[in-house]
């Protein structure tokens, strides 16, 4: 199944603005995804139930994960089970923490778990997220590949009805075809071109995607 992602948006709309109806949904701010749960191919968000085979940080920076469904497991990059390698690790929740990297491919969860000893013996594993990168091809967090738990500069989307967008490749692969691309990130929606039809909620410090149609 192709990942999903819901956004809110913004139509433009000649001497007017019309702001379409905003859902409330995870992850950053008004985006929410969905995937087949393996990473390496689709997946947004996983979920690591069975920590094991960590060192001080269960899956640090530069770090690699084995491929899985329902969970994973911290294996040697060069390993022929390495799937995905770490680009960035927090605590806490992702809806309070900081934002994945760009081309993030997919986002591993990891449940807070206290083991009865553990390499660096304070016998627990505090929650947080892994923000994870496939080792090889698809990369849906690029720009255009049609998944990530961010939407960039590049990226495609369809309109999904009462005021939603959902992001799907750009090169017409995914379930649905593509009918606007983002073409800039700006801080506010003056500053996006006159040819922008659609404004997209991005987050961060440039929150709103300037869309054409393609």
């Amino acid at each position: 199944m192709s990942a999903t992602r819901v956004m809110c948006v913004m139509r433009a709309v000649p001497g007017t603005l019309v702001t379409l109806a905003l859902v409330a949904v995870a992850l950053t701010g008004c985006q929410s995804g969905s995937g087949s749960g393996d990473g390496r191919l689709d997946g947004k968000e996983s979920t690591a139930t069975r920590p094991s085979g960590y060192g001080t940080v269960f899956l640090d920076v530069k770090e690699c994960s084995s491929f899985g469904k329902t969970s994973f497991t911290e294996v040697p990059c060069t390993s022929e089970r390495a799937a995905a390698r770490v680009v960035a690790r927090y605590d806490g929740e992702v809806a309070q923490g900081p934002s994945c990297p760009p081309t993030t491919d997919f986002v591993l969860h990891i449940s807070e778990t206290r083991p009865s000893s553990d390499e660096d013996g304070d016998g627990a594993v505090p929650q947080g997220y892994a923000c994870m990168r496939n080792l090889e091809p698809p990369h849906p967090g690029d720009p255009g590949g049609g998944g990530g738990p961010r939407t960039i500069v590049g990226d495609c989307v369809y309109g999904a009805g009462r005021g939603q967008v959902r992001e799907t490749a750009c090169d017409g692969s995914g379930r649905k075809p593509p009918e606007y691309k983002v073409t800039s990130a700006v801080a506010a929606r003056s500053r996006c071109p006159a040819s922008t039809a659609l404004y997209v909620q991005l987050g961060g410090t440039e929150p709103v995607g300037c869309a054409r149609p393609v």
